[in-house]
């Protein structure tokens, strides 16, 4: 079968790791279940993997691909759900210590097929497109469990989104918008806070700038260098949910003072649940918010897609389609 994969990494130049071509098509384990792709997204995570970051050598050779929407065996339309667990583990998968993402030890979903855990599958609510939906089990499932899980983010509150140009991001300021919260967000090119504001964003601001008021929560993907903005622009009580650091895990000031005394809450955040992503799924259906697109290509061109990405050149998801 068509798959996009790698068979060895590297570091400084990722996309000569890139290979696409035919893969055996995979065995289906018990209690597993086979998807035929119709729609596969590309993350960051694609590109990190080409580096070998959470893909050792022994692991290879491995199909690329977390997010995908197709078919079972049994004709259902369904989203894949990347989280894959132990299958001892009980309770919320992202808190499973030997929980991994598609693609980092099990074959991904850039390919014809993907097999995964049948409780990975979620149903594809009709109103979404199959490139849609397949756009949405990372970044939009990150965004979603940030604000409404952890954060636990209600509609007339403020949140600060540190950063306007991810996937992440983009995620944050739509569904925050769509959900009745008063969304700011700081960019460092007018080009991508003018973005911010077609995606639903009440205010944008220039990085490390002076907020009107302090918010109820900061959504931080960015790290050391907004550390201290975020902790400053919160109100008393208010909550900081990280989920990456882009600019470095280790800010200069960590400011614990202002942390203890307004007892401000800092919370990490990794991925989703399989519950969380139906409710994501469910949310976009009822709402009409739907995830940006940038192109759609077919599964043979993946190599233009992963450079796009790699020349930060994406306004939304690359998606492939394999054409089955």
């Amino acid at each position: 079968m068509l798959a996009a994969f790698t068979t060895r990494t590297n570091a400084e130049d990722p996309l000569s790791a890139l290979e696409v071509g035919e893969r055996p098509v995979p065995e289906v384990p018990e209690g597993w279940a086979r998807v035929r792709v119709r729609a596969a997204g590309l993350n960051h995570h694609d590109l990190w993997s080409l580096r070998g970051v959470g893909l050792p050598d022994e692991r290879l050779p491995m199909i690329l691909g977390c997010d995908a929407a197709g078919l079972d065996d049994e004709g259902n339309e369904v989203v894949v759900h990347a989280v894959i667990g132990d299958p001892a583990w009980k309770g919320d998968e992202t808190l499973d210590p030997r929980r991994s993402l598609l693609s980092e030890r099990h074959q991904g979903t850039l390919a014809a097929e993907v097999v995964v855990p049948r409780h990975n599958l979620v149903p594809k609510p009709a109103g979404l497109s199959w490139e849609e939906a397949a756009s949405l089990p990372t970044a939009w499932l990150t965004a979603y469990r940030m604000l409404f899980t952890q954060a636990q983010v209600s509609p007339g509150q403020t949140i600060l989104v540190q950063g306007a140009g991810g996937g992440v991001a983009t995620a944050l300021i739509a569904l925050g918008s769509a959900a009745g919260v008063r969304v700011w967000v700081t960019g460092r090119s007018e080009e991508k806070r003018a973005r911010a504001l077609g995606l639903g964003a009440d205010q944008v601001f220039e990085s490390g700038a002076r907020l009107p008021e302090r918010v109820d929560a900061v959504m931080e993907t960015v790290g050391a260098a907004t550390w201290s903005h975020s902790v400053k622009a919160l109100r008393p009580g208010g909550a900081i949910v990280i989920c990456g650091a882009t600019s470095g895990p280790a800010p200069e000031n960590a400011e614990l003072n202002r942390i203890f005394f307004l007892q401000l809450r800092v919370l990490g955040s990794t991925m989703g649940t399989r519950d969380e992503l139906g409710r994501l799924l469910g949310f976009l259906q009822t709402s009409g918010v739907r995830p940006q697109i940038d192109s759609v290509l077919p599964l043979e061109r993946a190599r233009e897609g992963f450079a796009r990405m790699a020349n930060g050149e994406l306004v939304g998801k690359v998606v492939f389609t394999p054409g089955n």
